[in-house]
């Protein structure tokens, strides 16, 4: 069996006294692609920030790469190889998109720089020197992507990255994910789309009022109707 990169075990995480995640356990493989589903409020963000330090769990363990990350700083979690791509981008609008990738950068041997970026998002060569600002909704979307990926990660997290975008744009998403996957990237995926999810994931959680409710492969879950209709909302 190939070595876990990301373990979460038995997590809880409280906003104040608000307690979100109930016992959450799940697992990324080293070069595995995996999905999180679930509806608006499943606790699917809180999950993302709890494994990347934003929100840390009062109870439960997160381990990256077999180390345990208790009381290690979101900065020093992302040093370690833990890429973000943010739910809504969170672009930095008053600078360029160059100025957006090369921000936090981290050179690695034979990782990506600028120049590997630019050749999967072209879109992103063409507006280099215009502000991050004034990009389309799918064109910020791919920076933030891209810009993930110039931090040369280890695991890379995606929060609801076709969130509010035309299908064409979402088709251009799976595409590179499906392409990141194939170098044997590490990667985990929330996601409310269902068929970009399944379509991109070696496994998937379904999460339902902050548990897990279903672990599976992808071809299972399609196939589940009865878990379809009751936690994601297709029938």
């Amino acid at each position: 069996m190939t070595a876990a990169i990301l373990d979460v075990e038995s997590v809880h995480t409280y906003y104040g006294e608000s307690h979100v995640l109930h016992g959450v356990s799940l697992h990324v493989a080293a070069g595995e692609a995996v999905a999180i589903l679930g509806r608006n409020g499943a606790g699917k963000t809180t999950a993302i920030r709890t494994i990347v330090g934003f929100t840390p769990p009062r109870q439960g363990l997160v381990r990256f790469r077999g180390e345990a990350l208790h009381g290690v700083p979101a900065h020093a979690i992302a040093r370690r190889g833990m890429g973000l791509v943010p739910q809504g981008r969170r672009i930095f609008a008053p600078l360029s998109v160059e100025e957006n990738l090369l921000l936090g950068a981290r050179p690695a041997a034979n990782g990506w720089t600028l120049e590997r970026v630019y050749a999967v998002f072209p879109r992103l060569r063409e507006r280099a020197r215009q502000g991050g600002g004034t990009l389309s909704g799918g064109e910020q979307q791919m920076l933030a992507v891209a810009r993930a990926l110039m931090t040369n990660p280890l695991l890379l997290l995606l929060d609801e990255p076709s969130e509010g975008l035309a299908p064409i744009v979402v088709r251009e998403i799976g595409r590179v994910l499906m392409r990141l996957k194939g170098e044997g990237l590490s990667i985990l995926l929330v996601e409310q789309n269902v068929p970009l999810a399944l379509r991109v994931a070696d496994r998937a959680y379904v999460m339902n009022k902050g548990q897990i409710v279903y672990h599976g492969a992808p071809t299972e879950l399609a196939a589940d109707e009865e878990v379809k209709r009751r936690f994601l909302g297709v029938s």
